[in-house]
Parts: structure tokens; sequence; C-alpha cells
């Protein structure tokens, strides 16, 4: 990036160079962060695998000291859930009207959105049309919405080794196990004893340009997504340390409020599954 300075500096015409200095500075400030996360995450491994502070102040080239202040400082590991960047999270537009979303919805966003900015991330939500396109070819996006609502995101999901997001003959939304064949289905679905329960998808799913990865959350309801963001907040040092970045499904219910829309709790039905052959 000391290449990218000097081009900067090689800018005669003021009102480019600050323009573009804001730009690279901003790079800047977040390859920092991330370099700070990436640095306390080898530290705690090398601690966790045998190696004393000694060790890693020699690999380190820094005395023991400087190690002591250093492991706890920059983001948490587990930050690179969500990724490096600046965050897009993207909920789904109701009809009505332009940028009316569902209060599950929003609320989903803005959960997303919180656990981003306590671990030093920035992000804003964006919206997904009636149409349900959007551009899952980028880096930092989380996508909250149902196959139903987004003919992109379901043909994404459809690739989904792991989980089934499909509808049943009876047109309830079920999601099922391709390997063991268990089906999960909406307690608030039921028609014989519905309760305020919901489930929804958790994942990440590569991209259809193969050069990546989203993170995606899909409730059979717009409130089974805030309860899966709600186990996002609570479990994400957990999702990390299973599955790191890689390509994974996994399915959460939630208990609710139905009157305040509020999740009173949340749990996973599965274990977070590895995609075969993911990174």
């Amino acid at each position: 990036m000391i290449e990218e300075v000097r081009d900067l500096a090689r800018i005669e015409d003021h009102e480019v160079r600050v323009r573009e200095a804001a730009k690279l500075m901003n790079e800047l400030q977040d390859a920092v962060k991330e370099t700070a996360r990436m640095r306390r995450e080898s530290i705690q491994w090398l601690r966790d695998h045998g190696r004393s502070m000694a060790d890693v102040a020699r690999v380190m080239g820094v005395s023991r000291a400087r190690v002591a202040q250093l492991k706890d400082s920059g983001p948490a590991p587990e930050r690179a859930f969500l990724g490096i960047g600046r965050l897009s999270v993207a909920v789904p537009e109701r009809p009505g009207g332009r940028r009316l979303v569902a209060r599950a919805d929003a609320a989903t966003g803005q959960t997303v959105l919180s656990l981003a900015s306590s671990l030093g991330l920035a992000g804003e939500l964006e919206y997904i049309p009636l149409s349900g396109e959007i551009d899952l070819n980028r880096d930092d996006l989380v996508v909250i919405c149902g196959p139903k609502t987004s003919p992109v995101t379901a043909e994404a999901l459809q690739r989904d080794p792991q989980l089934d997001f499909h509808q049943l003959p009876d047109e309830r939304w079920a999601i099922t196990e391709r390997g063991s064949g268990e089906t999960h289905v909406s307690p608030s679905d039921d028609p014989d004893d519905p309760r305020h329960q919901d489930i929804a998808f958790l994942g990440r799913l590569p991209r259809p340009d193969a050069r990546g990865t989203f993170l995606y959350i899909a409730g059979v309801h717009a409130i089974g997504s805030l309860g899966a963001s709600r186990y996002l907040t609570d479990h994400l040092a957990e999702l990390y340390d299973a599955v790191g970045t890689a390509p994974f499904s996994m399915v959460i219910t939630s208990e609710y409020d139905p009157e305040a829309e509020e999740i009173l709790a949340t749990r996973a039905l599965t274990a977070p599954l590895r995609h075969p052959g993911g990174e």
C-alpha cells in the first residue's frame, strides 16, 4: 500500500487528491484493524498450542512485555465471521411503498449491524426490491430474506449440500437435512397446536461467481430471521471456532413474544454443518 501512497503524492489536482486521500485513509484503517485482528488470533493460537510468551516474542521479534500488551489488542478473532470491510446488510422490501420493511426484518438487520459495530465493523442496510434481484457477488455481504422472496438467493440456497429449504405439499415451508432426511417445520405453522416458535436457516453460501461467499439468514417467517440473528450474536465465537469462514449451514429455532415481536430464547436444531470441500 506504500505504492498507493506514492501514487497519491503524484496527484497535482488537490480536489482529486483530497478525494482519493479520503478513500485511501478508509482502506488503510480497515487494513490496520484486520491486521491487528489476525495478529491477535495468531498469538492466541500459538499460546493455545503450547508456545510460551517468550516463544511468541522471539517469533515476532519483540519483547515479552510487548506480546503481553498485544495479545488482547485489536478486534476479536471472531470478527472475521462477518467480514473485514464495510458490511452490506440486505433486507427485503414489502409491498406498499419504497423501503417499506417488515418490523422483524428491520430488527434483524439492525441486530446484525449492532453486532458488527461491537466488533469494530461499519455497515449499512440496503434494500432488496420486490423483484428479489440482488447482486450476491460482493465481499462482506449479509442477506436476510426467505427463498420465496428472492429467486436469486433461492437459487444459491438450492445448491446447499447440507440443507434443503423447500415447500411441503400442504404449502408450509420446511428445512430438511439432506444427510439424515430429518425435516424441521415451524411450530407456528402446526395446524393442530400452533406455538410462538419459528425456525430459520443460518449459513454461509458460495457466491454465484464462485469467488467468495455471503452470509445468509432466512426464517420461515420474518421473526425466525430475528431469532437467527440473536443466536448469531450470542454464539459468534463458538461458530467461528467451529467453521471459521468456510461455507456451512444450520437450523435455528426461537421462541418469541408475538405482540412485542421480541425473541425470548434461541437454540440450534443442528450443529453447524460444514460443506464438503469448503475451505
